[in-house]
């Protein structure tokens, strides 16, 4: 995976567009640490990618609330805890 700073991004945009036909993704940093990603893609698989790229963003989101639900024991919560919690929270906008 290639890097490139904002500052290239700005700077050197013919070259960043040659580098990316090549390595067909590079990582955008700022400051040293990543803030974007630029793919390569087409007219025809414009679609296609930026439905993969919001089924990556889906499944990283699923995990993360996961990971957050077995740290705080909320993965052991039974139906009746869950729909309990839904009651309460309702209860508590109605008021």
């Amino acid at each position: 995976m290639d890097f490139i700073s904002v500052r290239q991004l700005r700077t050197q945009s013919a070259a960043v567009w040659e580098t990316l036909a090549v390595s067909k993704d590079l990582v955008v940093t700022s400051n040293g640490k990543p803030i974007a990603v630029l793919s390569a893609t087409s007219a025809e698989g414009l679609e296609a990618s930026l439905a993969a790229l919001r089924q990556a963003r889906a499944q990283l989101a699923v995990a993360a609330m996961q990971q957050r639900a077995r740290e705080t024991g909320a993965d052991q919560l039974t139906l009746d805890d869950i729909n309990a919690e839904i009651g309460a929270a309702r209860r508590m906008r109605t008021e």
